[in-house]
């Protein structure tokens, strides 16, 4: 089953049959969509896409994925699963937009690869973003990521793959005092 997993800031919580309605305005959320690299997909689908989660993702134990809070309030969604891209694992994350600029994401993707290392065995961790994501690659660049290859859409959109040693979070922790 997906663990329960805390930082700082935020607490990790698998998704539970009230959380939908967030899940869904998440992914319903143009901004979002267009940083994921995914296309505003239509509600009904978003609402199937969860029940998912909740009917086979977790019974299966196919892949760890939370709703992410903070002070109570729905602020993101993470996950940890293999990628088709290469033989591995790649981390998700997506945020409220109202939460973006606050060092969140950073707190995400260190929990997400301390819980890799820990509690998968992970030694390394990917991650796909937008190549006009500028924001999210330079997080990721300070938390030690380095570039794979660029993966090339249908629709002509460039995203990096990028790739992170699992020790990476243990290390940012210790040099943040954590």
């Amino acid at each position: 089953m997906t663990p329960e997993l805390h930082s700082e800031r935020l607490r990790f919580l698998p998704y539970r049959p009230e959380d939908e309605d967030h899940f869904v305005a998440l992914l319903r959320d143009e901004e979002v969509c267009r940083w994921m690299g995914q296309d505003l997909v239509p509600e009904p689908e978003v609402r199937v896409l969860f029940r998912t989660i909740l009917t086979e993702v977790y019974p299966r134990r196919l892949f760890d994925v939370w709703g992410l809070w903070h002070a109570g309030a729905y602020v993101g969604h993470a996950e940890v699963k293999k990628t088709g891209n290469v033989a591995g694992h790649e981390l998700v994350t997506a945020l409220v937009p109202a939460h973006w600029g606050r060092g969140l994401g950073r707190e995400v993707v260190r929990t997400l690869l301390r819980h890799a290392a820990e509690n998968l065995g992970l030694t390394e961790a990917y991650g796909m973003v937008g190549a006009e994501n500028r924001a999210s690659l330079a997080m990721c660049e300070r938390l030690g990521f380095r570039h794979v290859r660029d993966v090339k859409g249908d629709d002509g959109t460039v995203t990096r793959m990028l790739v992170v040693p699992t020790a990476a979070a243990a290390a940012q922790e210790e040099g943040a005092g954590a």
